[in-house]
């Protein structure tokens, strides 16, 4: 499956001040990384590139855009989102981003058995955690070794080893 080149970076959520520095709302790691961003894009296909200077505040970035110098400027962009290139970010080994993730298919390492598809990745702070859509539902797997054996987002799988309880009624 092809790789999305451009993923979404961030929501614009508000503005700041009378210049048109707007809030950013981070959809990255972190309104850090966000603020190293010097280039961002309005579209997902990279074709309308934003020049950007932020700085991270809080939980939020706040940045002035390329172009946009009042308030009533930055007003008509809440909502908008902003994208940047997937170079721009740094993944550590054995992290992905959750654009990739989600469709693959999660296989038994062992078996091979289909046990359903990443519908969503949710975040607890200290793993992942897999929501994988089966024929009797939605179950959720801990994104840690113990399970998650492999990942290969060019051949569209996960292999995980389950553990008692996943998929049965198990103790």
């Amino acid at each position: 499956m092809p790789k999305v080149m451009y993923l979404e970076a961030g929501q614009i959520v508000g503005t700041h001040g009378v210049r048109g520095e707007v809030h950013i709302q981070p959809w990255c790691d972190s309104p850090s990384q966000l603020a190293a961003m010097k280039t961002l894009y309005w579209d997902e296909a990279g074709t309308q590139p934003v020049k950007v200077r932020a700085r991270a505040h809080k939980t939020i970035a706040l940045a002035v855009l390329d172009g946009v110098t009042t308030v009533e400027q930055a007003q008509a962009l809440r909502g908008k989102m902003l994208y940047a290139h997937r170079d721009a970010f740094r993944l550590p080994k054995d992290r992905y981003f959750v654009r990739d993730l989600l469709g693959l298919s999660v296989l038994d390492a062992e078996s091979g058995e289909t046990y359903g598809v990443i519908c969503d990745v949710s975040q607890t702070g200290a793993n992942s955690v897999y929501h994988v859509k089966t024929a009797d539902g939605e179950v959720l797997i801990p994104a840690v070794p113990l399970i998650v054996k492999e990942v290969d987002i060019d051949g569209g799988v996960i292999r995980i080893t389950p553990i008692g309880g996943l998929f049965d009624d198990e103790d």
